[in-house]
């Protein structure tokens, strides 16, 4: 009797099925016939072993010891230990037939060299994210030796990769230049929205706070992410241009958010900007059903101009205008979708766009509906799965009809 195969996805950053990405992926191969196990750190809704939808799911505690490069280097080897014990103790049920690992950290090339020689197993690297420019925007300045290790270590990773998935293009061109992958062993597999999960609902008139507007964010919160952008836009709006019929819900956790809501204090804004923290996935169903308009206030570094920000297709599947910072990838994503402003401008700059298209009601009904459509028609993970399936039936010797395919994708 032949098995499935079996994949076994490392994860270290955010529990699975929190991590929506992951998850997506984890769904597309169970569709398809893969025996799916995940290892990852516990959150809310993940335990220390458990099954979800019949993907095996290990999880061990988190320990994030501070912000400072030392507590990452601590927190880094902690999680590639708890890992491999982890990792090891699932094969237990039999070899892995393919390790996928998704970075950040890119750490765990050692583990995918070792069940190589001894399984045979293949290795996915999936690149979230590019660390060594994560560094350098999270620490400007920062020790050079830390940013060459870091080099290093995502060298070893795309050496030691069979395939690359990559979220954009961009990422795609570095895989191939700095990572000397060829062209066929790297596929874009962008990690776009589940259109009939992310869509809008009846609009919760509370969540605006008796104000005209609602204008979101939801996200991570961490130095690079911009926020604090956000947060200087509002104090511009509001104290500057003296508009008082917009009210701000900033939703998401991170480094940074003791000191957004200790700088939204500051500012005088506690009536206007709610920071609420991680919140359920029904709580940003309201949010986005009742905004008017989705912030992705990133702004220019050597990090997001590359990286695709997966809130702004988030804000699109919920038939949100978006406003933005003019990056490369950001612009690919939301198309005719969002306005941008020029990143020399700053929170002034932020603020006098998001304030425009606020004041222009028929700009608020066609970027929304154009950038649904794009979601539907383009960006969905329907479209994307395909590649991502196709990635493991060529690694494991699977064979399926391309139309096939396209259906276990869905």
């Amino acid at each position: 009797m032949t098995h499935s195969p079996r994949v076994l996805i490392i994860v270290q950053n955010l529990p699975v099925p929190f991590d929506r990405r992951v998850w997506l992926e984890c769904q597309t191969l169970r569709d398809a016939g893969y025996d799916v196990t995940v290892v990852c750190p516990r959150g809310k809704d993940t335990g220390r072993f458990q099954v979800v939808d019949g993907v095996t799911i290990h999880g061990y505690r988190p320990y994030a010891p501070g912000g400072s490069a030392l507590g990452y280097v601590l927190e880094y080897a902690y999680s590639f230990l708890a890992t491999a014990r982890l990792a090891l103790k699932a094969r237990r049920s039999g070899r892995f037939d393919v390790i996928q690992a998704c970075n950040p950290p890119d750490i765990f090339w050692p583990l995918a060299r070792w069940f190589r020689m001894r399984d045979g197993s293949r290795f996915v690297f999936d690149h979230h994210d590019l660390c060594p420019e994560l560094f350098e925007s999270r620490f400007p300045g920062g020790s050079p030796l830390a940013l060459k290790g870091l080099k290093l270590l995502e060298r070893a990773t795309f050496r030691t990769a069979d395939r690359v998935t990559s979220t954009n293009e961009s990422y795609r061109g570095i895989a191939l230049k700095r990572g000397d992958k060829a062209p066929h062993e790297v596929s874009v597999v962008r990690t776009g929205p589940d259109p009939e999960v992310m869509k809008p609902g009846a609009p919760v008139p509370s969540e605006r706070r008796g104000r005209d507007h609602l204008v979101a964010y939801l996200g991570v919160m961490g130095p690079q992410d911009g926020v604090d952008v956000a947060l200087a836009a509002a104090d511009h709006i509001v104290h500057t241009l003296g508009r008082t019929d917009i009210s701000f819900t900033l939703m998401g956790g991170g480094d940074s958010h003791a000191d957004l809501v200790a700088e939204r204090d500051r500012l005088g804004l506690q009536d206007f900007v709610e920071l609420p923290g991680r919140v359920p996935d029904a709580y940003v169903a309201d949010v986005l059903s009742t905004a008017h308009v989705g912030l992705s206030p990133d702004p220019l570094n050597p990090l997001n101009n590359v990286s695709t920000m997966n809130k702004t297709m988030e804000y699109m599947a919920f038939g949100l205008p978006v406003v933005a910072f003019d990056l490369v990838e950001t612009r690919v994503s939301a198309g005719d979708a969002a306005v941008y402003a020029d990143p020399a401008s700053g929170a002034k700059g932020f603020a006098e766009a998001l304030v425009g298209l606020l004041d222009d009601p028929a700009s608020l009904t066609l970027m929304g509906k154009l950038g649904r459509e794009r979601v539907e028609s383009q960006l969905a993970w329907e479209h994307q799965a395909p590649a991502y399936l196709a990635v493991f039936d060529e690694l494991t010797g699977s064979s399926r009809p391309s139309d096939l395919r396209r259906k276990d994708a869905r």
